[in-house]
């Protein structure tokens, strides 16, 4: 499959589903905390990008066989693609919250951690890790720069901080197709891979483990947990190639100057 290069209409509808995917993070934020069971942040959020956003929620019936709920919710040892459930957050959970709408046929796909109350020393340390690495990656984005670039920088910085990456799970371009090419590996060595040109967009969506990046699929064929049991964290942005640089599509109010906190 060819990849997409965006055009200047295409390029503002994607900055629109971006910015509603990100809300939907936004509006979820106070609800997450212990007691609360998957299911109803789901349906919170189900009804929010159908009833307030006239949005589509993109998982919902997505793939084979149809995942059955409209946002994914990975707790704890779970890395991604968690099926929200009556199962109730306990105090100290980490808890990734996947989101994807379609707005007027464009998709806007986004992640972030969140923690049931107070989170654990493990969890928040592994939250902080992962969006360091994704910020990373983001930076590496540049026309010229290739997808080993971008692959390398979120490596080097999860095993030195004694980490591991996830391999069977990547980004992916996107737009009028949820999973378009390329495909996005958190892993690589800098100067190999696809060049980036302006006008595409993908996600950078690294998974990073606590202990090994073994996983398992468990039976319902969605949820990937981690094979040790240890914690997993995802962040996930959605990111333009600018003739500059780079623009975050899903930008949340409090990332701004994000590149400035970088180490």
């Amino acid at each position: 499959m060819a990849i997409h290069i965006k055009s200047a209409e295409e390029i503002e509808k994607m900055r629109v589903a971006g910015q509603l995917a990100a809300e939907v993070l936004g509006m979820i934020e106070p609800h997450v905390k212990p007691g609360v069971s998957t299911n109803e942040l789901n349906q919170l959020c189900h009804d929010y990008i159908v009833n307030v956003q006239q949005a589509i929620p993109a998982p919902l019936g997505y793939g084979n066989p149809p995942y059955p709920k409209s946002i994914c919710t990975s707790i704890n040892h779970q890395i991604c693609h968690g099926i929200p459930s009556d199962k109730r957050l306990k105090k100290g959970d980490s808890l990734n919250i996947d989101v994807t709408i379609i707005k007027d046929g464009f998709h806007g796909d986004t992640s972030k951690m969140f923690h049931a109350g107070q989170p654990t020393v493990a969890g928040q340390r592994l939250s902080d890790i992962t969006q360091q690495c994704m910020y990373l990656g983001i930076r590496a984005v540049r026309p010229g720069a290739t997808l080993g670039d971008i692959g390398q920088a979120i490596q080097q910085h999860a095993e030195k901080n004694y980490c591991s990456v996830v391999r069977e799970f990547c980004g992916h371009g996107i737009g009028l197709r949820f999973h378009e090419e390329p495909q996005v590996l958190h892993y690589g060595k800098a100067g190999e891979g696809l060049v980036l040109e302006p006008g595409m967009i993908f996600t950078i969506e690294p998974m990073i483990n606590q202990g090994k990046p073994d996983l398992k699929i468990l039976p319902d064929q969605w949820t990937a947990v981690t094979k040790d049991h240890k914690l997993s964290a995802q962040w996930e942005h959605m990111v333009l190639v600018t003739p500059a640089g780079y623009e975050v599509l899903t930008l949340r109010p409090e990332e701004a100057g994000w590149e400035s906190r970088l180490q």
